[in-house]
């Protein structure tokens, strides 16, 4: 009896060369291009708005405006955020450099180093609303293909990458990242601390043309633990935006105007 050979193995045979088909992708450099679909590639502005969610109610809401701009040298971003409402925190500001995480309140006129892991606003932490590339804080492995609910209940076909942070500044310990095969979307991610426990869950949605690319327009983050606890991160008003260097500087925040 002949013995059955799969054809896609046997014409690598005939042609003499590794078939790629069954090379797992290079993880990292779908990272990277991940981050490039979320993060423009040069200064910009735009508005986030953070809607908490428990049981499905509405229970708060934060307005901002973030301001980021490339580190030539360690190729991460440098962020300035305007908190804009509610009117009890109009003024505050956040602001990023390297890993380093500041915020200043305009009623101290004090800048107080903080944590990225710390909570901003319902499930969404401080490290959550400034631009980060991801491929410059985490190494990122390939953890296989699975089919997988989207944001929207739809299936999607998605790489999994397992990413392990390369500081204990970042923001996440690990985090699970799921992208659509077809067009390396990112689709969901589900991060972790460091005792392995999943913090929250996030799904990528509302896939918009912005700056020069389709880009997530809006983030859902559920709790890990409870799942009733939701936050909804939408973006808004996206612009190139010639961000002064001053404005990037711990020591200007008192002085800080926007316009």
């Amino acid at each position: 009896m002949a013995q059955y050979v799969p054809s896609r193995w046997l014409a690598g045979l005939l042609l003499g060369v590794t078939i790629s088909a069954y090379a797992a992708p290079n993880a990292q450099q779908l990272l990277e291009a991940s981050d490039a679909m979320r993060n423009p590639d040069k200064s910009f502005s735009l508005t986030t708005t953070l809607i908490d969610f428990h049981g499905g109610r509405q229970t708060d809401q934060d307005v901002l405006t973030v301001y980021s701009k490339i580190d030539p040298d360690s190729g991460q971003y440098r962020s300035l955020i305007r908190f804009d409402s509610p009117a009890r925190d109009a003024g505050k500001l956040l602001f990023k450099n390297g890993l380093d995480l500041w915020f200043y309140d305009p009623s101290s006129q004090a800048s107080v180093r903080i944590s990225p892991q710390q909570r901003l606003l319902g499930q969404a932490a401080n490290g959550d609303v400034v631009t980060v590339n991801w491929a410059h804080d985490y190494m990122a492995s390939f953890a296989g293909e699975q089919d997988i609910t989207d944001g929207d209940r739809q299936t999607k076909h998605c790489y999994e990458l397992a990413l392990v942070a390369r500081s204990a500044q970042a923001t996440y310990h690990s985090i699970d990242l799921w992208l659509d095969v077809a067009t390396h979307r990112p689709v969901k991610a589900r991060f972790h601390a460091e005792s392995g426990t999943v913090l929250k869950v996030s799904y990528f949605r509302r896939f918009e043309q912005q700056l020069g690319a389709v880009r997530p327009t809006e983030i859902v983050i559920i709790d890990g633990l409870e799942p009733d606890w939701v936050t909804v991160m939408r973006y808004s008003n996206y612009a190139w935006k010639a961000i002064p260097e001053a404005w990037l500087q711990r020591d200007y925040l008192a002085r800080f105007s926007p316009e």
